[in-house]
Parts: structure tokens; sequence; C-alpha cells
């Protein structure tokens, strides 16, 4: 006769493999967190012990913080089981929360309840902060029905990086990747449909480097072309651009002659690119198709801009031919910067202090991205940013004087109200030069792809129709 508690001790037997193999991956899952902690640095390993500490703390700190719901209404499970009859106790709902770590802080995302949403979480922030011990908490939308909350325990506008280019074309031709902002975010400005972007800041605080990761990542693709006037030497090999020289089809220095010459060629290719852009791509705009090899965006830097614009004083003849030379000088930018923009012109302008007498009004009120390193008055803040950053204390560069802050910019984002700071990295001398070298084959001017695709002249492009 069959055992009735063989069954049992069948089960029984098999107990002590299953708890075996529970203990295995225990142990596994242990284990892997551990070599995990110990291989990452000393920050991360912070960062992990401060996402372990926001995970634990959360179902408590919660409802201190006000960000619970109260559900009065029993679920159908509590129903069935209340057999006594007495009240239900009204249930307490905590967000969820999944936390994420990085060398700076946490990442976490909360899944929004009744009453508790993208409001409450911002209302609460500075006490999150507190309770996670991070410098400063952002909280945004991340998609409906959940927030990012991204906590900083240390500020990344203090420490210095570097950015090693890839050499690779980018993926989108017209996206500026700028940096990290004050919660170590990536940020990227969009210069699609963008004529003029102006770059201001003191001396040695990060203009040119600015520019140099721009053209270490542009620089891959046949679809952008360069032009530079810098206006800080007065031969290629003299200043920061030495290297780049290869890679852009003109270069000036700080003669006005000169630099008048490439702005008028500049201003003639706009000129025939509008009488030609519907023959040749079949639209009104560039940039409904996009640069190419043959229709390259044409990017023209312009640092140093105050030597070429500014008004020289005097009644003998050579200063009176420089003040004409200026003059015209800032006529023909003002031409690329308000007419260039549908036919894939594009000028940066970089200077110490963009106020009038540096970058004309005209020229510089028609740029809608600006950037400003460090200034040291708040007349030079406003010049670079506008009025509205003195509505924004915590993001004015003249809070950036400090040798911390090299590198680090304020800026008015496209994608968010009011300012924001950026540090941008700085890209090692030797692999900018690396990139220029491999991508010099790329250059080709503009004007001649544009002939060679016509093929005519530009002389004899009918430019009756422009300037419409």
């Amino acid at each position: 006769m069959k055992d009735p508690n063989a069954p049992t001790e069948g089960i029984l037997g098999h107990v002590p493999l299953v708890v075996v193999l529970v203990l295995a991956v225990l142990v596994g899952w242990a284990a892997w967190w551990v070599v995990r902690y110990v291989r990452t640095d000393a920050m991360t390993r912070q960062s992990i012990r401060q996402a372990v500490r926001v995970r634990w703390g959360w179902k408590r700190l919660a409802p201190m913080l006000k960000l619970s719901a109260t559900d009065k209404t029993p679920t159908a499970l509590a129903s069935l089981a209340n057999t006594s009859g007495k009240p239900i106790k009204p249930r307490v709902l905590i967000p969820t929360l999944k936390v994420k770590h990085d060398a700076y802080g946490v990442i976490a995302r909360a899944q929004c309840l009744p009453g508790v949403g993208l409001q409450q979480f911002q209302k609460a922030g500075p006490h999150l902060a507190d309770a996670w011990r991070c410098t400063r908490v952002a909280v945004t939308q991340d998609k409906p029905g959940q927030v990012l909350i991204r906590g900083v325990r240390l500020d990344p506008l203090k420490f210095p990086t570097e950015h090693h280019p890839t050499g690779e074309p980018p993926e989108e031709t017209a996206r500026w990747d700028l940096g990290l902002d004050e919660y170590a975010q990536p940020v990227s400005v969009n210069l699609t449909q963008v004529p003029g972007v102006t770059v201001a800041g003191l001396p040695g605080f990060g203009k040119t480097s600015l520019i140099n990761r721009l053209l270490s990542d542009w620089a891959p693709s046949p679809a952008v072309q360069f032009a530079c006037a810098d206006g800080k030497v007065s031969a290629a090999y003299e200043g920061d651009y030495a290297d780049w020289v290869q890679r852009m089809f003109a270069f000036v220095g700080d003669d006005l002659e000169e630099a008048n010459k490439l702005f008028r060629h500049l201003v003639e290719l706009r000129r025939a690119r509008s009488a030609s852009v519907r023959q040749m791509l079949g639209v009104k705009s560039m940039w409904d198709v996009g640069p190419s090899e043959h229709w390259p965006l044409v990017v023209l830097i312009v640092d140093e801009a105050h030597t070429y614009f500014r008004d020289h004083k005097g009644s003998d003849q050579q200063t009176k031919k420089l003040a004409a030379l200026a003059a015209e000088n800032a006529r023909l930018v003002e031409d690329l910067v308000k007419k260039g923009r549908s036919v894939g012109l594009l000028v940066i302008l970089t200077t110490q202090k963009s106020t009038g007498d540096a970058i004309p009004t005209f020229i510089r009120d028609v740029c809608p991205v600006g950037l400003s390193f460090a200034q040291k008055t708040a007349e030079a803040s406003v010049a670079a940013l506008g009025e509205e950053i003195r509505e924004w204390p915590d993001a004015n560069p003249i809070n950036l004087q400090d040798p911390t802050y090299v590198g680090v910019a304020s800026m008015n984002h496209q994608s968010q109200p009011g300012f924001t700071r950026i540090r941008t990295p700085y890209v090692p001398d030797a692999e900018a030069a690396r990139v220029a070298e491999r991508t010099a084959h790329l250059t080709a001017d503009p004007s001649v792809l544009l002939e060679a695709f016509l093929g005519l002249r530009l002389a004899d492009v009918d430019l009756t129709k422009l300037d419409v």
C-alpha cells in the first residue's frame, strides 16, 4: 500500500536543491555587483551608494513630501475579504521610482498619481535635494504620466572635460553638440534654418575651444565647407586655426581688405545660390532637402569680429580707408546673415564683448543663437544674451570669472525657458589636427561646386530674381 506521506517527502526532498539554486543566484548577483562596484571610479561608487539610499528611503520620504495619494475606494479583493463589515482602511499610494546612477549623481523616473504630478514634484525639488544630499535637483516631464528627476551630487560645471572626435561624419549635419549642462545632461543646438550665432566672452575662457569642437565634429562631412576670418592673427600659421586651414576653402587674417574680399566672395555665392536654388534643388529653401556634397552648408567663422567692424576715427587717408572697409564689411556680413539662411550659409561671430561697437546691432540682433563665456560687466552680459539675462542671475556670465569656470558658457537654449549653463569640453590639439589632416581632401570651394553643377560660371548666372 502506498504511503500517503510519500508525495510530501518527495517535495521536501527537492527543497534543498531549490534553496541551493536560489542561493547560487543571489551569490552570483551579489558578486556581479561587487565586481561592478570595485571596478568603477570613486565618484561613481559614491553615486551607487547614493542611489541605494534613494531607493530604500523612497517609501518613507514620499509621504513626508506630500508625494503620495490616498485611495479611499477599496479594491474588489479587499471587499470580498472583508467579512467583519468594518470600514476598510484607505490605501496610501506611493509613486513607483526607478533609480539609475552616473558619476555625478542619480537619475530617477517616477510614475505620477492622481494629484501628484509634475507640479508637485517640482515643488518638492529643493527638499529632494536635501534628502538625497544633492547640490541641485531638476524635475522635468519625461513622458505623459512620468517625471524625470535629475539629482547631481557634484557640480558638473566645475569639472573640466575632454572631447575625443571620432572622425566619422555626424548623424545630423547641422546639430552642434555643445557639452554638459549643470545637471550633467548633454546639450546640443539645432542650427537648421539658423543664419547666425554669436559667441562672446573674456579671452582664454573657451570661445576658440568651442569652435574647435564644431570643426572636429563637422569636418568629416563633405556636406559642410568652412571659411574663416581670424582677427587675432596676420597669417594662418600664427593662430588657433593653423591646423584647420587645410580643411577651409578660404582663410584671412586681420587684414581688412583681405577680409572684405572674402565677405564679397561669399555674398556673390549667396546671390548665385538664391538665383539658382529652385533650378538646382527644386525647392525654395535648401533646408527642405538638406545640405549635400554638391550644395554644402557653408560655415563662415569670424573670430574676434570687432577687428573687421570697428569704427575707425580719424581724418587721414589711411584711417578713412579702414573706416570705409569696416563699414563695407559690416554691410556684407549683414547680407550673409539676413539673406543666407535659406540657401545654406551660417555665420558664427566671436568677440570678447558683443556690444554694438564690436558686432553691429543690425547683425547681432538677427542671430537667434547666442552664447557667452565669462563677462566682467552686466552691460556685456546683456549685449551677449539680451535683457532677459537680468532675470536669471544664477546664469549670468558675470558669475563665471573664476578660473574654475574656464570652458563654461551661458546660453538661452531652444528647448527650454530661461538660460542654462554649459560645460564645453576641450579638444586635444593633436586630435583636432588629426581630424583636419584626414578630412583635408574634402575641402572644396562652394562657388566652384556650384559652377560645376550649373555648368557655367557664376558671372553668367541670372541674378535678376534675387533679393526677393
